[in-house]
């Protein structure tokens, strides 16, 4: 996923790559540059989760540059604070700052764009993995967007073999409960109706806090004292740490929307054993069924990868059956990427070929799974938030057009009569 920011006063832009959390970021790096300037600027706010990833933003890069030869670029995100070298040797990068620095206003404030190039200094990247604590910054708005994204968490205790998102977050910290109940009302003020809380390890919120109240807990405390907020969405969720209060939660808070992303990735024991989950097939089987016993309308989606090192047939075939017997709906599958620091690196790998050709089993069942689901739709009655265009996400995470011109920020009850190419199709319902 890739976001262009605008800034409306100075006008530089941002580039963001990768996940919702770097979308919150990407507008509080928006926030800082408005009020301190630097107008010459572009940004890459970049992903380090896959090599295609960093293949994009490099590709974006230098498209930037062909466009715009005298702007000045910088380079932030994961990508950049795992391997700032790798990015400074760009020669079309002029800046390479780390995850910390581009959400510091003490940075932005201190950053000279004309003594920095005079003086050569190019990279401003500190250890991420001594940061103790998260931006507490509040952002107002998302370009007129009318869902907004709170960060809750940040960084990530665990080690999967697979990933090196913790070299580029750190720690494992989390958002005080105030401070996230202030950034919701701030939004709220500012014309957001829907709120999505972020993190790179969601579920392991509240561990760095005095008595270790549970994300369900902090859920609880957002919908009792913003009653104003009329819908709360959760990002990724790992499917061995949601508490008995998140489940509560789902269960009697219709405003919490009735979509979990579970961060699944695969469906063999022993594959997942090897990636270091702490989830096996049928835990995945266990909570998504005690969850729509406790709410009925809930839709799942779930990460999947396709090709991990020592993967076999079987082992492909697990997922495959995973996918159908939990049902998940949105199956988002990523192809094996060797990622430096990580053990998986280092286990024997997968054909290349295999590796593409399980992915497309994989996308092929994804799209079969979500037309079978948009089939099922047509018909029913649903409550769609309209962001632009008469189009807009029902509570299950559809993506709806409406026949009727309607203004967006409206929550509108939507008669599902058809599909499209894109999603859903409705009529307003009186």
């Amino acid at each position: 996923m890739t976001i262009t920011f605008k800034n409306k006063n100075s006008s530089p832009e941002i580039k963001t790559f990768g996940c919702r959390l770097n979308i919150w970021e990407s507008q509080v790096i928006t926030d800082h540059v408005s009020k301190h300037g630097h107008s010459d600027l572009i940004i890459f706010n970049t992903c380090a989760v896959t090599s295609e990833a960093e293949r994009q933003a490099r590709q974006a890069i230098r498209s930037a540059k062909n466009n715009r030869p005298d702007a000045k670029i910088l380079v932030t995100g994961c990508a950049a604070q795992i391997n700032p070298e790798k990015w400074s040797s760009m020669s079309e990068v002029n800046f390479v700052i780390g995850n910390k620095e581009k959400l510091d206003d003490k940075f932005w404030a201190n950053f000279n764009l004309d003594v920095n190039l005079e003086n050569n200094d190019k990279v401003f990247v500190q250890n991420i993995m001594q940061v103790k604590k998260t931006s507490e910054h509040l952002v107002e708005s998302f370009n007129k967007h009318t869902r907004g994204f709170v960060q809750v968490q940040n960084g990530c205790d665990h080690r999967c073999t697979f990933c090196v998102i913790p070299f580029g977050r750190g720690p494992s910290r989390s958002v005080s409960t105030q401070n996230v109940i202030n950034s919701i009302n701030s939004l709220i003020d500012n014309g957001i109706k829907e709120v999505v809380l972020t993190g790179v390890d969601l579920t392991s919120w509240g561990n760095d806090i005095f008595g270790k109240p549970s994300l369900g807990l902090l859920v609880k405390k957002i919908l009792k004292n913003i009653p104003d907020l009329p819908r709360l969405r959760l990002s990724s969720l790992d499917p061995a740490e949601v508490d008995f209060e998140l489940m509560e939660a789902f269960q009697n808070e219709k405003r919490l929307m009735p979509h979990i992303h579970l961060s699944i990735q695969h469906g063999d024991d022993l594959i997942l054993k090897r990636m270091k989950r702490r989830h096996l097939y049928r835990d995945v089987i266990n909570f998504v069924n005690e969850a729509r016993r406790r709410r009925s309308d809930i839709v799942f989606g779930g990460d999947f990868i396709a090709g991990f090192p020592t993967e076999d047939i079987n082992a492909h075939n697990k997922s495959i059956k995973l996918i159908k017997e939990a049902n998940i709906t949105y199956v988002h599958v990523f192809p094996y990427s060797k990622r430096d620091k990580t053990a998986a690196s280092k286990m024997p790998e997968v054909l290349s070929t295999d590796i593409k050709k399980r992915a497309k089993d994989l996308r092929n069942l994804a799209e079969k799974q979500r037309e079978t689901f948009l089939q099922n739709q047509i018909g029913t009655i649903q409550n769609v938030l309209i962001e632009k265009n008469s189009v807009g996400y029902s509570s299950n995470f559809s993506k709806v057009k409406l026949n009727d011109d309607v203004k967006a920020s409206s929550i509108i009850s939507t008669k599902i009569v058809d599909i499209n190419s894109e999603g859903l199709v409705g009529n307003v319902f009186n």
